[in-house]
């Protein structure tokens, strides 16, 4: 075993300790063995999983990853082609740890034939808000195509739909049902341009202090008398929490919309939504153009028990067009990112069978803006 090499390399002279080597570097490496055991972990790879090399030395590496993950798959890939692989943006979960983003590099050890060294780096607050950038880059671009179809598109489908009408007048029953056709599709292209028309407000946005429990209770209250009247609620909040600064309008909206995704992911399955505040110190956001940072300690999560959201989704969730919905337009989540991104905020998404959770990361109002209103 690799582990077993270690007094060898310390008792000839002149040969720097691998392991020593090895026991510095900050990131977890662990090596595994061609039985998919594990040979060796560095005290970052203890700390990282919460157990010594004591205890896993010696264990299958699904001790630590689950067997139907991205992990093995990789191993897999690693010893077929003799070379390093990676995956960039993956997710690690254990009962003992939850759920982590990590990426993973995988590099074949040549004088241990099988053996791999098993590379992890777990994602930054840094690199979550660089996604949150590219959904805004997107929601940008969803404002100049929303205005250019509202001018030209909308105006022609009006014309399209009222020489339908009038052709239905003298039509016969058989042709009532294209010219009726007409009209439904050229509804249902207005209905999506009106959607897209949310991102192309180009009024500053108004905000002032708000208390966010009265926006999760009436995005709720509106919720139960509509859509989730079936749905049982539960209600986690910080009653300390200091108002936000933001749109209330709006905040309402994003909200509800997130309820709507969770009730409608629970369809055929009794629905339990959980709506959670915290106060979270230590995460700050840079305003792009300036020097300014943005501190955002307030979080609120909405929860569901659906069946999760699959990893091909999850990556692009927030992109437009994206939906598993058969009649939905895969504007929702594209709106909620917007508008959490003109709040100088940030949106999270947690999905794994069973376990949903959007997070909201939002600035609160200074001192001087709640005593003035």
């Amino acid at each position: 075993m690799i582990h077993d090499r270690r007094s060898a390399a310390l008792d000839e002279p002149g040969i720097v300790d691998a392991f020593a080597i090895l026991a510095a570097v900050p990131d977890p490496l662990l090596v595994v063995g061609p039985s998919e055991s594990i040979e060796y972990i560095n005290p970052a790879a203890e700390q990282f999983f919460g157990a010594s090399a004591g205890v896993l030395v010696g264990q299958g590496i699904t001790a630590v990853a689950p067997r139907d993950g991205t992990l093995l798959g990789l191993m897999k890939k690693a010893r077929a082609s003799g070379s390093s692989v990676a995956e960039h943006d993956a997710e690690l979960y254990t009962p003992r740890m939850g759920r982590r983003d990590v990426s993973f590099q995988l590099t074949p050890l040549p004088d241990a034939p099988g053996s791999l060294l098993l590379t992890i780096r777990e994602l930054t607050m840094a690199s979550r808000m660089g996604h949150q950038l590219s959904h805004r880059d997107v929601a940008r671009s969803v404002t100049g195509m929303a205005a250019v179809l509202a001018h030209e598109v909308k105006n022609p489908l009006a014309g399209i739909r009222g020489a339908a009408q009038l052709l239905e007048m003298n039509a016969s029953t058989e042709d009532r049902e294209l010219t009726s056709l007409i009209r439904d599709e050229t509804d249902r292209i207005c209905s999506l341009i009106d959607s897209m028309e949310g991102f192309s407000d180009p009024r500053p946005l108004e905000r002032q202090p708000v208390n966010v429990h009265l926006v999760l209770d009436h995005a709720r209250r509106v919720a139960q008398a509509g859509f989730a009247a079936d749905t049982a609620f539960e209600e986690r909040y910080d009653p300390s929490l200091p108002p936000l600064l933001g749109n209330r309008d709006q905040l309402v909206q994003v909200v509800l919309n997130l309820i709507k995704n969770a009730v409608e992911a629970c369809s055929g399955l009794p629905c339990e939504i959980q709506l959670s505040t915290a106060y979270r110190h230590g995460l700050r956001l840079a305003v792009p153009g300036t020097q300014e940072q943005v501190h955002l300690p307030l979080e609120v999560a909405i929860q569901d028990n659906g069946p999760g959201i699959s990893d091909d989704i999850r990556r692009h969730m927030f992109d437009p067009f994206v939906t598993t919905k058969r009649s939905g337009t895969g504007l929702g989540l594209s709106l909620v990112a917007k508008i959490i991104g003109d709040h100088s905020g940030l949106i999270e998404c947690e999905s794994e069978p069973g376990r949903t959770v959007f997070r909201l990361r939002l600035p609160i109002a200074a001192n001087e803006e709640r005593s003035s209103s």
